[in-house]
């Protein structure tokens, strides 16, 4: 059968593809957002996705405790007499996470999608792990010195980053949506 046959053959269904489908960029920082929601912090939850050249994901992460240290017995205040009564001593960042999470053999080459830029210990990671280019969100701590020096490091490294700038300013996930399609039949 044609493609003429087969466009001709449909008697209600539209033959034009969708175009309110999520391009890339989106697709990949809403996956990001989506992993963040995993993330048991009070204050702040922050994903990360990883990519590589053929748009397929090989990575995502979360900010969490350390694999095997209870969530609820190490602290998750951000401000304490002590350092390490605070979580910061504590909490893996989503970049870490996402890079630790791979499902290839390496992350040289990829794009990583981040809901806030990274400190100077995840800059530290992207640069080692090969990761060539940062897209994020949020870039709140841009005048601290962790993030000045993250921006330094990726610089000296050639690491591109830039501000994700959305499309849409919401994303809704709608599960009931499956159920509302009209069904195919064979």
């Amino acid at each position: 059968m044609s493609r003429d046959q087969l466009a001709g053959s449909s008697h209600s269904e539209t033959t034009k593809k969708r175009d309110d489908y999520l391009e890339w960029p989106e697709y990949f920082m809403a996956v990001a957002f989506l992993s963040a929601q995993r993330s048991k912090d009070p204050n702040s939850q922050v994903g990360a996705c990883i990519i590589n050249a053929e748009n397929k994901i090989v990575g995502i992460g979360y900010n969490g405790m350390p694999n095997g240290c209870s969530d609820d017995l190490l602290p998750w205040r951000r401000t304490a007499d002590s350092k390490l009564d605070t979580k910061y001593p504590y909490v893996c960042h989503a970049e870490l996470n996402a890079i630790m999470n791979k499902n290839s053999a390496d992350v040289k080459g990829c794009t990583m999608y981040v809901a806030l830029f990274p400190c100077n210990e995840c800059a530290k990671l992207i640069i080692q792990a090969g990761i060539k280019e940062v897209i994020y969100m949020s870039d709140k701590y841009h005048d601290s010195d962790e993030t000045t020096a993250a921006r330094l490091m990726f610089d000296l490294a050639g690491i591109k980053f830039r501000k994700f700038t959305p499309k849409y300013s919401k994303i809704v996930i709608d599960f009931d949506s499956i159920n509302s399609r009209p069904s195919q039949k064979p």
